[in-house]
């Protein structure tokens, strides 16, 4: 707003006009003192009086009203109007759509638009997902995919950018369906003008869709939508989730409460193949259920009571990973837990079990034989004939095992000694194996497994794991959820029954669980063996979470299950060293808790952990249209890294087009690579990310998926959001204008700032109501003198 100022013309008259003054003050007192009328009023009278004469007397002075105002034609004014298709709606009691009105103040003959006309310079510009000028405003069809109301504004500003452009009047509905956040101090001051609207009569939408992958067996997928239902209290919203073939997966049912209370759903399901799938979550009314049959389009509104069809529907991506997950088993000896394992995890498609077992142990180098006798091989070959000496482990090697290895190369001397070998497996298993059979280096290696490569390791308690198995003061003793110091003095707590119990943590970890309720789970705990062999360990470390408890027979609580972050890894203690009893002693030969078990504990292993090739779609938050970045990490065999790679990326339209990008090199981190694809069409979209090395040879290849559904998005709100727009308008120093009072706003736009203003001034002492005050007072004066008796 500027600011108005008086200023005197002829100061030098200063004196004169104080001079002039006082006289026909003294003079006015005087007379006024001598008269037979009331105090009050003779006191009136001589100060109307004495206003007219300070008016004319000031007259001397020339006094000048000067202030600032926005120059004709150098100041740019944006008028900008929403086309996107939310502007269809036809709001409950209202004979005209959102957009009519929009058109009908933008009509060529409006009033507003030449007032704003003769003080800036007008330009005109229309946005749906991107924005563009126009000439004028005819050619609204309020059919655009959506509302990329913050890019546009900042396309907007950029355009402008060392322009003076005093504001910007904006025609929306304030619904946005672009993301990121608004650099609020670039913009100029925006004055949204809010189309009218009584509020939603009657719509269910789905709002929000949430997919989170867990470890449960049974159920891997759990998927949340939050759904609106505006005019339906007391009717039962049905909410499904069908398949890319149309096929239902789960169906829900609630009944709604209130228009302001949102209707929540809950799917869990087991995808029927790995990698990418689309899934759909639809919500409509059950009284409606017949009409929404062929799907949820916008076109079907006519055959329904809800404003519009086309937020009854929402995309969502599902990812199960494209190839198995490894996982390396290592174990000091022949046990029930191995069998157990690998029968668990032997139908699994999504986890490969590699095992090696230790079946002798390695014997003395040196040992007192008779001369006769030559012994160089280990003694567990004893009495079995084999000639092949390069075949049998030496005196003072262990004998190992290999089970599930790709060939004959994988695993041959035993466990890994190099990164480019450990980190092809996901996640390491270690049973009863002492810190003795690992090198220094292997130790090491282990911890360099977790800590980068991001791998899981899982320990299982025995007579030589943990402290019994000397880890302490070892790399993977650092890497333990637990210290592996302080142990309790009383060997004799180490053997006996110990019952199973999930601490509070351990409740909330669908992977620690394996029933479906609390109530299923409760009696399966109780039903389960009590176990003999329980590693005992020290405290828990900082930042570890105890899963699971050991109770003993006196009631004293050890920890069973303890896990933790390390690194980009994760770590789990079970310290229970014979599971297999679980196993053994099932009740019902049926009954599969313990596979069940194993299978989601391989999972969580895996969870998480990152491959050589990774590949992320997400929405471009500065793009001037709704584009997708693909974003590709690519690693080395030693998972550093690896910055000279080739990328390419194939997508996958929903028609079933294919298309082919190069991602380039991304200096904002080393080994990243990206592109960015528009999307045009309306569904599902596939890409697969292909990295290849200098050499020729193929680094590997992920894949990754998202939705384009800008009418879902479009529609996910339906009333006009006026709160961002106010917080849009007080943060840029606008203000949000009323439809009915745009004339008076646009007349009032010389009095606020612009970029360019120009000085003026007008001579308040020739103006017409300076005078007219004069008047008025001497006028009143002598009014009050006729009333009471004094002229």
């Amino acid at each position: 707003m500027t600011e108005r100022t008086l200023i005197l013309g002829a100061p030098e008259w200063w004196t004169a006009a104080a001079s002039l003054t006082a006289l026909a003050f003294g003079l006015i007192a005087w007379s006024y003192t001598r008269g037979r009328a009331r105090p009050a009023v003779r006191i009136a009278c001589a100060a109307l009086k004495a206003l007219a004469v300070s008016a004319l007397a000031l007259i001397l002075l020339e006094p000048l009203l000067s202030g600032s105002r926005p120059r004709r034609g150098a100041n740019a004014f944006a008028v900008v109007a929403d086309d996107s298709q939310s502007l269809q709606i036809r709001d409950g009691g209202e004979s005209q759509t959102r957009g009519d009105w929009v058109r009908g103040r933008l009509g060529p003959d409006a009033a507003w638009k030449t007032r704003l006309g003769q003080d800036f310079d007008v330009r005109n510009y229309v946005f749906d997902s991107h924005l563009r000028a126009v000439d004028g405003f005819d050619a609204l069809a309020f059919d655009g995919s959506g509302s990329s109301l913050g890019t546009s504004l900042s396309a907007l500003t950029k355009r402008f950018r060392g322009l003076p452009l005093a504001g910007v009047l904006l025609f929306t509905d304030g619904c946005r369906t672009d993301v990121g956040d608004l650099d609020w101090s670039s913009l100029p001051p925006i004055y949204p003008v809010v189309p009218p609207s009584p509020g939603v009569a009657r719509d269910v939408g789905v709002h929000e869709v949430s997919v989170s992958q867990t470890n449960f067996d049974s159920a891997p997928v759990v998927l949340r939508a939050e759904v609106a239902a505006v005019g339906f209290a007391g009717q039962s919203i049905v909410a499904t989730v069908v398949d890319e073939t149309g096929a239902e997966i789960q169906r829900q049912e609630a009944k709604s409460e209130s228009d302001a209370k949102p209707l929540s759903f809950r799917f869990q399901f087991r995808p029927v193949r790995k990698g990418v799938s689309f899934y759909t979550v639809r919500a409509f009314p059950a009284s409606e259920e017949a009409k929404l049959k062929d799907g949820a389009k916008p076109t079907a509104a006519v055959e329904s009571s809800e404003q519009t069809l086309a937020n009854n529907g929402r995309l969502v991506v599902v990812d199960q990973g494209s190839a198995a997950f490894r996982v390396l088993y290592v174990g000091g000896r022949p046990n029930w837990e191995f069998k157990f394992l690998r029968r668990a995890l032997h139908d699994d498609e999504q986890i490969d079990l590699v095992g090696l077992l230790r079946i002798a142990r390695r014997q003395p180098k040196f040992d007192f034989q008779s001369a006769r006798s030559k012994r160089d091989a280990n003694p567990f070959f004893d009495g079995f004939d084999n000639p092949d000496a390069e075949t049998a482990e030496a005196a003072d090697q262990a004998v190992l095992v290999r089970l599930g290895t790709q060939d004959e190369v994988e695993l041959r001397d035993g466990f890994p000694k190099t990164a480019d070998e450990l980190y092809r497996y996901h996640a390491i298993i270690l049973d009863d194996l002492e810190a003795g059979f690992f090198t220094p280096d292997q130790l090491a290696l282990l911890r360099n497994f977790v800590s980068f490569r991001g791998g899981g390791l899982l320990m299982l308690g025995g007579p030589d794991s943990f402290a019994d198995g000397k880890y302490d003061r070892t790399p993977v003793g650092d890497l333990m959820p637990v210290y592996l110091t302080g142990r309790a003095e009383a060997e004799a707590s180490d053997v006996g029954a110990h019952r199973l119990a999930l601490t509070r943590e351990g409740w909330l970890q669908p992977w620690v669980r394996t029933r479906k309720t609390e109530e299923e789970e409760r009696k399966r705990l109780e039903g389960m063996p009590a176990f003999e062999t329980l590693s005992r360990v020290g405290r828990i470390k900082p930042g570890a979470v105890t899963l699971a408890e050991a109770v003993d027979a006196d009631g004293e609580l050890a920890p069973a299950l303890v896990a933790q972050t390390f690194g980009k890894g994760h770590v789990a203690a079970l310290l229970i060293g014979d599971l297999w009893r679980w196993g053994m002693r099932k009740k019902d030969s049926e009954e599969s808790d313990l596979e069940r078990s194993w299978r989601q504990a391989a999972r969580w292993l895996v969870s998480d952990v990152p491959s050589r090739v990774e590949v992320s779609a997400r929405p471009k938050p500065e793009s001037s249209a709704p584009a997708v970045e693909l974003s590709v990490r690519v690693r080395d065999p030693e998972f550093r890294p690896l910055d000279d790679a080739k990328v390419a990326v194939k997508i996958t339209l929903p028609g079933g087009d294919a298309l082919t990008l190069d991602a380039a090199a991304d200096g904002r981190e080393p080994g990243l690579y990206a592109t960015t694809y528009v999307p045009k069409q309306t569904g599902a979209y596939r890409a697969v990310a292909t990295a290849t090395a200098v050499d020729g040879s193929t680094v590997g290849e992920r894949e990754a998926g998202w939705a384009a559904q800008p009418a879902a998005d479009e529609f996910a709100r339906l009333a006009p959001d006026r709160a961002f727009l106010q917080t849009l308008a007080a943060k840029t120093g606008g203000e949000v204008i009323e439809g009915t009072s745009l004339d008076s706003f646009v007349a009032g736009l010389p009095t606020r700032g612009a970029p360019i203003t120009e000085r003026w001034t007008s001579p308040l002492w020739d103006h017409p109501l300076y005078f007219l005050f004069a008047v008025v007072c001497l006028t009143a004066e002598w009014g009050l003198r006729r009333v009471n008796g004094l002229a």
